[in-house]
């Protein structure tokens, strides 16, 4: 009978606290517009959680009164519940597939038109300048990459990174392929490092809801891998409609992993590398 009465007790606290989270997560898209409801719940019950804990807070109805009335809380809990910012060449593998998918695919076209969707933040979009670049392309190429966060969003239109780092970068950036000295890429000041602006100006970032936004081009490269693996099941497949809207045809998809059956157009998908979530549109 204790154990029954322990398990009620524990179920209805998992209720109350689902139920919390539900109306936290309605208070954030009311008032500030952004929805993270659909995203994996169990991953966004994380993340909550880590923000209490350093908030000291016992409850989530705890954290939405801040969010509602406690100035810069909302924007603590939007970033905690983003995709956290990759560094430069983070994963020189996923590095090195891109440039030899995107260098065989984009040479052909005049004018390729490549979009970052949710980019994790400079880092993610100057390695993709840097790889094009060394693949001959980014001069006549355009980078499309987009956030939802309009705080931030406007700090990485003026971002730059420690300039002691790059000697440590040195090493992903020759695994994913480069060959050269990845300091040669940058404006060195101050200790700072700035992409070099012939590179960064192919580059324009932009506001874009992935939730709730509509195809607002055509592209012929879409990657979205990080951002892609926080969705959950319901969401995931409304983003694989839009990708499929606004991906030109015989154009490339990089994604999270690899298409499923069961995903929305994946039928009309073409692996381009052998158990990799790389595709090539021919439907």
């Amino acid at each position: 009978m204790a154990a029954l009465t322990a398990f009620a007790a524990f179920a209805s606290s998992q209720a109350i606290e689902e139920l919390e989270i539900d109306l936290l997560l309605e208070a954030l898209t009311q008032r500030h517009g952004y929805d993270f409801r659909d995203y994996d719940r169990q991953l966004v019950r994380r993340k909550l959680l880590g923000v209490m804990a350093e908030r000291e807070l016992k409850t989530v109805s705890a954290l939405q009164e801040r969010v509602l009335h406690e100035p810069g809380a909302a924007s603590s809990v939007l970033r905690a519940l983003a995709v956290n910012p990759a560094a430069l060449f983070q994963d020189p593998v996923r590095a090195r597939e891109a440039r030899e998918v995107l260098g065989k695919s984009l040479r052909p076209v005049a004018v390729p038109k490549v979009w970052l969707a949710e980019c994790t933040g400079v880092g993610d979009a100057w390695t993709l300048a840097i790889l094009l670049h060394e693949e001959g392309l980014l001069a006549r190429t355009e980078i499309f990459a987009t956030l939802a966060n309009d705080e931030v969003l406007a700090e990485v239109r003026d971002a730059d990174i420690d300039a002691q780092l790059l000697p440590a970068l040195q090493e992903h950036y020759l695994q994913s392929g480069g060959s050269g000295r990845l300091a040669d890429y940058f404006e060195l000041r101050e200790g700072r490092a700035t992409l070099l602006a012939r590179l960064r100006g192919r580059i324009t970032w932009a506001g874009y809801n992935l939730v709730t936004d509509a195809s607002f081009n055509e592209f012929q490269a879409i990657i979205c891998c990080r951002a892609l693996a926080d969705f959950g099941p319901m969401l995931r497949q409304r983003v694989l409609r839009l990708f499929n809207d606004s991906l030109a045809r015989f154009g490339v998809l990089g994604i999270d992993r690899e298409l499923a059956p069961g995903d929305a157009y994946a039928a009309a998908y073409q692996p381009l590398l052998e158990n990799l979530p790389w595709y090539r549109r021919v439907g």
